[in-house]
């Protein structure tokens, strides 16, 4: 390691910062700051292919060191509120909420790390630095895919830093999020090597780089502007209620006064200005993922559900706990992250569980060592996962209702539209994240699903933000922290789109053209 330049370092740390800020950090992120993605994996990649000091290759084990600090910086950055949701609402210790943040880190890392590798190992078996630089996007990809399959944690994949770039979305609906990712990669590959190129100086070379990776970003306009004005009308309650450590400081409201006040509210919404102050009948009504208190047994919320349905004369999906009493497990029961459906005549339809549940957040991975994070389940239980991807079929239309977490999953949310979803309805409690820049992020990706299906996806999150997406990623902003019901125009959409259809085809091809090129690679030395 010693060989390696300290320039070099230097680079990656440069490169993690800038990967950081092309993400919201705190609120959401403006068009021309997103822009920094064109030339933020800049700094990195001429790190791992500029000589060491003697001259020589970096070897493949010294690019993984450096894309190892790379990554686990950028995780830091990105992710810094895990140690607030961890420290605040998660009731830890400043301490331990600190180094579960830097063990989350250091596991992710290993991605950047992994990349890092690939590409120094191409470099030291290609002499034509423009083959190493056409395999990055590639490897890029590739590596994006093993993170969401292996790990389950495609967080802020690098094709969501475009997510208000009009014409860069228009890939989503044919390869997804990833076919997006390899666009941006494949800009700082070219931009690289305009940086390692002889002649010029680094002042003329940064000054070209940055120019051109501007004009890319505003030749794409803005995409975030007021959505397209549907046909039907969704009510999407957002309760405002604290949660984890922050609720025990105030006096808890009761069950029956909860469900009182927001089936009020469901009935009072505020309009959007969309609808022009003109009073509308609820097509749907949405409720976001429950507080613990409120289960799908319990006969009080179906009471209340049942009664709110009538009232409104239209369905209601509410966020509930999902109660199934069994022997197998030890305690008795199987508890699930649901999602439930009352009619409009007020009966009660069938719920969804949550697949896909956040680890330390739900439940807590390899429990027996780390029995000290248990607090963290105390508000919601150590969840169970669901096991079919069902969908919601009601007054002849079909609803994909997906539950917080899993709405960084494209593959998965895919699923709900080709098993016929018309609108999808994403709920969530984004109250843990507090004002950091994941509730922005969050809604970024759950954007991002809207854009690869073309649907319109309602949005009920207990602090916000509560929205209503149309099949292009244009959303209407609504306050945060308070408690309110929004009126929010949405259409059903049909079709399917080819990412829908195929999903990660594009990054699966990208995987095979990585293992293609490792094996090409090493076959001289094996004959």
């Amino acid at each position: 390691m010693r060989s390696i330049r300290p320039q070099a370092w230097i680079l990656v740390v440069f490169s993690a910062i800038l990967q950081t800020f092309c993400f919201p950090v705190a609120g959401q992120i403006s068009f021309s700051r997103a822009g920094i993605c064109w030339f933020a994996l800049v700094p990195f990649f001429i790190a791992l292919l500029i000589p060491d000091k003697s001259g020589k290759s970096l070897r493949p084990l010294q690019g993984a060191a450096l894309g190892y600090l790379c990554g686990v910086l950028w995780y830091v950055g990105n992710c810094s509120w895990i140690y607030q949701t961890m420290y605040l609402y998660g009731g830890m210790e400043k301490p331990v909420a600190f180094l579960i943040l830097i063990l989350f880190a250091l596991y992710l890392g290993l991605y950047h790390a992994l990349f890092a590798l690939l590409l120094t190992f191409f470099r030291g078996r290609f002499r034509s630095m423009r083959n190493v630089l056409l395999l990055a996007p590639v490897l890029w990809v590739a590596v994006e895919l093993a993170r969401a399959r292996v790990t389950g944690f495609p967080w802020d994949l690098l094709g969501n830093a475009l997510i208000d770039h009009a014409w860069m979305t228009k890939l989503a609906p044919l390869g997804g999020v990833m076919l997006m990712s390899f666009v941006v990669a494949m800009a700082n590959a070219c931009f690289t090597g305009i940086a390692l190129k002889p002649g010029s100086t680094w002042y003329g070379k940064c000054g070209s780089i940055v120019t051109i990776a501007y004009f890319l970003q505003l030749t794409g306009t803005p995409g975030r502007t007021m959505p397209s004005a549907g046909n039907q009308t969704a009510v999407m309650v957002q309760e405002n209620l604290s949660v984890g450590a922050t609720s025990k400081s105030e006096k808890p409201l009761t069950r029956e006064y909860e469900l009182q006040q927001f089936s009020e509210l469901s009935l009072h919404p505020q309009l959007s200005s969309v609808l022009s102050g003109q009073r509308q009948q609820a097509t749907v009504v949405v409720w976001p993922e429950a507080p613990a208190h409120l289960q799908t047994n319990d006969p009080a919320f179906r009471a209340a559900m049942s009664d709110l349905a009538r009232r409104a004369n239209a369905p209601v999906i509410a966020g509930s706990l999902g109660v199934d009493f069994d022997n197998k497990p030890a305690r008795g029961y199987y508890l699930y992250d649901s999602a439930a459906l009352f009619d409009k005549s007020g009966s009660y339809q069938g719920r969804y569980d949550k697949i896909h549940l956040v680890p330390w957040g739900e439940y807590i991975p390899y429990k027996q060592f780390f029995s000290f994070a248990q607090k963290l389940t105390e508000g919601a239980g150590d969840m169970d996962p669901g096991t079919t991807r069902s969908v919601f079929t009601t007054n002849g239309h079909t609803y994909g209702v997906f539950v917080c977490y899993e709405s960084i999953f494209g593959d998965e949310v895919r699923q709900f539209v080709k098993s016929g979803a018309e609108v999808l309805v994403n709920i969530s409690d984004d109250g843990w994240y507090g004002d950091t820049g994941a509730p922005w992020q969050h809604l970024n990706m759950a954007r991002m699903r809207a854009i690869e299906n073309r649907r319109w996806v309602l949005r009920s999150t207990n602090t916000g933000m509560t929205t209503a997406i149309d099949p292009y990623g244009r959303y209407t902003e609504t306050p945060r922290h308070v408690r309110v019901a929004y009126a929010l125009p949405f259409a059903f959409e049909s079709g399917l789109t080819f990412y829908t259809r195929h999903g990660d085809w594009f990054a699966y091809l990208c995987a095979v053209v990585a293992l293609a090129a490792v094996g090409f690679s090493l076959k001289p030395r094996m004959n």
